[in-house]
């Protein structure tokens, strides 16, 4: 039987695998200091703060077998941005799904190999030019940064 996915943070603390869904936010807290997405600041002053939310999902296995995995990813709330102010373009590369039948039926025609893999996240590798403040996620808030 699968869990139910909470939808705030404030469920995540009072739900039954609470514990489950922390080491879900712990594992992308540390992969977002380890890729370097960000740096903790003291608030800016006079600057529009971006907000942020975490959302988390569960994700079956391949295999009946396979544990259950509890994700949980923090994500910027853009939609208090606007076009021409905040932001100019916007690009999300996405594959289509001609590609990746493509890709299968060479696989199967040349008799080769697949592997699958997870990425556990996923980071452009553009710069931005401009600075963008964010506010701190809920769950990991540092006081002396405020």
């Amino acid at each position: 039987m699968r869990d139910s996915e909470p939808s705030t943070y404030e469920e995540v603390i009072n739900y039954q695998d609470s514990v489950r869904w922390q080491q879900a936010m712990d594992e992308e807290m540390a992969s977002l200091a380890a890729n370097g997405t960000w740096k903790l600041v003291p608030k800016p002053k006079n600057q529009k703060l971006i907000q942020c939310k975490w959302l988390y999902k569960l994700k079956e296995g391949m295999s009946p077998s396979d544990p259950i995995k509890y994700k949980a990813r923090l994500v910027a709330k853009d939609f208090t941005q606007r076009e021409g102010i905040d932001y100019n373009q916007i690009f999300s590369p996405v594959v289509k799904f001609k590609t990746i039948r493509l890709i299968l039926h060479v696989i199967i025609q040349f008799d080769l190999g697949l592997e699958q893999l997870d990425v556990k996240t996923a980071f452009s590798h553009g710069n931005l030019d401009e600075q963008i403040d964010m506010v701190q996620p809920v769950g990991y808030i540092d006081s002396s940064k405020l």
